[in-house]
Parts: C-alpha cells; sequence; structure tokens
C-alpha cells in the first residue's frame, strides 16, 4: 500500500491538476485546500448550491452570477476565485465535487499521505478519529489524511476505504452475513 500513487484523469483530473501546479507554484496549497474543503461543506450543507453546481437546466450566465455572489461572499484567495470562475465560464460546474476529490488527491500524494475515507453510523469523536488515522497509519506505513462520512443505514461499526482496499466491519453487513449462513444452514 505504502507504494501506491495518485492518478487523476479525465476533465476532472486535468481542472485539478491544472490548479493543484498553480497552487504549488504560488506557494498557496494550503490555502487552496482550506477553500475546496469549505465550498465542500457549503455544497453538503445547502440543496440550493447543490442543485445549482449539478443542474444542466440553470443557464451559464445565472451560475456565473450565482458563483460570483458567493464568492464575494466567502473569503476564499483569489486563486480559488479565479479558478472557480473559470470552471463556471467553462460550463464544468457539475464536476466541481470530481475535482475536488482529485486535487485532495494530488494534495496527499505531494504530502505523502494516502487518504482514508471512514463511514460510521454516527459522527466519530475526535478522540476516536485521532485512533482510527493512528491504527491506518500502521497498516498503510504513510501519513493518513482521513475523510468522515455518516451514513446511518449502515447500523453500527465502520467502513474503510483506504487505497485500494475496503473493509466492512459495518453491523449491516455482519447482519446480512448471518442472515446468509442461516439460510444456507436452514
Amino acid at each position: 500500500m505504502a507504494g501506491e500513487t495518485s492518478i487523476v484523469a479525465g476533465m476532472a483530473g486535468r481542472y485539478a491538476t491544472a490548479l493543484f501546479e498553480l497552487a504549488r507554484e504560488k506557494n498557496q496549497l494550503d490555502q487552496v485546500e482550506t477553500d475546496l474543503k469549505a465550498f465542500k461543506g457549503m455544497l453538503s450543507e445547502s440543496a440550493d448550491l447543490k442543485r445549482l453546481v449539478e443542474s444542466p437546466v440553470f443557464s451559464a450566465d445565472s451560475q456565473k452570477k450565482a458563483m460570483s455572489a458567493l464568492m464575494s461572499k466567502s473569503e476564499f484567495n483569489s486563486l480559488t476565485e479565479n479558478f472557480f470562475g473559470m470552471v463556471t465560464g467553462n460550463r464544468r460546474l457539475n464536476a466541481i465535487s470530481a475535482i475536488i476529490r482529485d486535487f485532495g488527491k494530488l494534495l496527499a500524494d505531494h504530502r505523502d499521505e494516502v487518504t482514508a475515507v471512514a463511514i460510521s453510523a454516527s459522527k466519530l469523536s475526535d478522540d476516536q478519529q485521532t485512533q482510527l488515522r493512528a491504527a491506518l497509519k500502521e497498516i498503510a506505513g504513510r501519513d493518513i489524511e482521513l475523510i468522515t462520512e455518516v451514513d446511518p443505514s449502515i447500523l453500527g461499526g465502520l467502513i474503510v476505504k483506504i487505497g485500494s482496499r475496503q473493509i466492512d466491519d459495518s453491523l449491516r453487513t455482519k447482519l446480512n452475513n448471518m442472515k446468509t449462513r442461516m439460510k444456507e444452514v436452514g
């Protein structure tokens, strides 16, 4: 696992790579990362913003005006604002989530980190995140960038995705496996 490298491809990968290279050149990787995480949070909290970004129904002009208003109220650095302006102008706003994901992969690779996604039934505490990060670091042999998600449908336990591996220790999966074994016996 320690030898895995992040590969980004496709249109989102090209945009993410361009942003990454420019941010690195201008020594603004941390600021751009903070801005992209903030925008990702805005997307998850606002159904209207998500609809604006994902829906092809909005005209280029409508998207441009809305994003311009959002950027003026945010405290994003100028590089991030210009990037969002270019993405919006090129009608690629619908790919922003993939672009943000790919930028994160490039940044993690640059920092010699590996990204892990932990899905739990309820929000993990800071202490639980620290313990999970430490355990995953032992497995991966690299620093861990931990992304946490909440999915109540897993009932309990964790699903951890790290690199190409997935460890599913969720209660839902355990119950489904038990159900399958009981059907085989009976």
